[in-house]
């Protein structure tokens, strides 16, 4: 039941949360069903690539396509007034995406019996992999590589269930609760990991 309900979390979330990108580079109304559809499935589709899970088996989730189609219908025809905070609840939605699919994503390597690195690597391909995908087809640089603490909690997720830290259903709705407000307090206030530019550098020695 666990593995459900976050799948349906991430897939609403992160649908949302392409769609709001999409409509803020103005994209037509395709533009905004693609860029949400790849947002919602893209993690999923690159974590199978590479802990050998047939990227056919995302094909078998009919019922979360709807409900992605539902959610950026639900998005699109939201009334004009709300567009000035579009932004602020597509922070909201991708912090929601990227809790639910990190826990999903680990769960799921679990599952297959994969080491704890391997468990690790797909939280984080599965909760941030959609969300570079859409970014890059959005031409904007992935929130993961530069913006607030993004990855990190993706790794948190990942090592909590990996090492069976959060297990049960309460502990990782609990697991999934902290890595959201994490997200959300990373970006609220600007949290950032240590990082160096070359760029003052070079102009400095021109």
């Amino acid at each position: 039941m666990t593995w459900e309900v976050l799948s349906i979390i991430g897939t609403i979330a992160f649908a949302i949360s392409g769609a709001i990108v999409a409509m803020e580079e103005e994209y037509d109304i395709l533009g905004v069903y693609i860029l949400g559809i790849v947002t919602a499935f893209g993690g999923g589709a690159i974590r199978n690539l590479l802990i050998g899970v047939p990227v056919s088996a995302l094909w078998e989730q009919g019922t979360l396509f709807i409900i992605a189609l539902i959610a950026m219908t639900v998005v699109y025809l939201f009334p004009q007034k709300t567009l000035p905070h579009w932004k602020r609840w597509g922070n909201f939605f991708d912090a929601l995406g990227l809790s639910a699919f990190a826990i999903q994503g680990a769960l799921y390597a679990v599952k297959m019996n994969h080491p704890l690195s391997a468990v690790i690597v797909a939280a984080v391909l599965t909760g941030s992999g959609g969300g570079i995908v859409r970014d890059i087809l959005a031409g904007r640089k992935p929130l993961v590589l530069h913006a607030e603490i993004y990855a990190v909690w993706a790794i948190v997720a990942g090592i909590a269930v990996g090492t069976k830290l959060a297990s049960t259903p309460v502990e990782l709705y609990i697991l999934f609760f902290i890595v959201t407000l994490l997200r959300i307090l990373s970006y609220t206030y600007h949290w950032k990991l240590p990082h160096r530019s070359l760029r003052n550098q070079a102009v400095d020695q021109s």
